[in-house]
């Protein structure tokens, strides 16, 4: 059995927030929406530390890569900024994009970021000296999210049109296109152990696909609305969907059963509205998750004795 706990109601924000980080720093993370800078927090207070930055639009992502110290902040009107943590200031623009950002996420083996756009674009840079190394046209639609395989082999990629696009992230190559969806993608993971990616859908359905073959394993009518996001507990052990229906779930990650739902009908002190997006830290192993009604909410998920 599942045991939930809101061990944090942090608030600060004055209008929503669209996503949350963790920092290469264990306890600290970060936070970004529709207010007009990039919010550093701590794990250890749960308090607010300090803007990181400012920022001229809405902020859809936030990504620290593992190899270099910095922050990579993705904004409505296209522009990537790169915030060096030693240095405490922006140290790149990445200016290529001319539409918003929606994903970033990083190769740690070749030392890349990987920035999906509205514009139905992907592009790759230098995380050295911040060049731009490839691009390409995925659809014509947007791409929406971004999920590396535990080995760094593939690259799935989201998008408006419903389909999954799998890359071979060696050469950027097409490998397969996934369909079954009927609305677009708007969340991807590759579970721990490699043996399966996630997808999540306006539809509101929770795809499971087979990575041997990219065949289709199942798929679970896991929320009522639009699933925003996919996060595996640090251990492997289960993961945890958020939707625009106002709850996150907690989900067996062998069996795919799900364990728990948190939200306000279940009687947590839980998100009102959509909530957006989640980041589970190895801190104390603790959710994260952050909505539209301008809060941040920190979730300790145990198993009960």
């Amino acid at each position: 059995m599942i045991h939930v706990k809101l061990t944090a109601q942090i608030s600060g924000h004055h209008n929503p927030i669209y996503t949350v980080a963790n920092s290469q720093k264990l306890h600290i993370f970060f936070t970004a929406g529709n207010d007009k800078g990039v919010v550093e927090w701590s794990l250890k207070t749960h308090a607010f530390v300090k803007v990181m930055m400012p920022v001229e639009s809405s902020v859809y992502a936030l990504h620290c890569p593992e190899s270099v110290p910095v922050m990579a902040v993705g904004e409505r009107s296209g522009k990537v900024s790169l915030f060096h943590f030693v240095e405490q200031k922006v140290v790149s623009e990445l200016n290529w994009h001319q539409q918003a950002i929606f994903d970033i996420q990083s190769l740690k083996t070749k030392n890349e970021l990987i920035i999906a756009s509205e514009d139905g674009s992907i592009s790759a840079w230098n995380l050295e000296n911040y060049q731009k190394l490839y691009q390409f046209q995925v659809s014509q639609a947007m791409v929406r999210c971004i999920a590396v395989s535990p080995d760094e082999q593939y690259l799935a990629l989201g998008c408006k049109n419903h389909q999954i696009y799998i890359y071979r992230s060696a050469d950027y190559s097409l490998v397969q296109t996934l369909s079954g969806h009927t609305l677009p993608i708007t969340a991807l993971r590759f579970s721990p152990n490699g043996k399966y990616l996630l997808s999540g859908s306006r539809d509101a359905q929770l795809k499971l696909w087979n990575t041997a073959d990219f065949s289709l394993k199942d798929s679970i009518p896991a929320h009522l609305f639009a699933i925003y996001d996919i996060q595996y507990h640090p251990e492997g052990t289960y993961f945890a969907t958020c939707s625009r229906d106002k709850s996150i779930k907690i989900w067996d990650a062998e069996e795919f059963r799900l364990l728990k739902t948190i939200s306000l009908e279940k009687g947590y002190s839980a998100h009102k509205l959509s909530v957006n997006k989640l980041a589970w830290n190895r801190f104390n192993n603790e959710l994260i998750s952050v909505g539209d009604d301008k809060l941040i909410l920190v979730w300790e998920i145990s198993e009960a004795d």
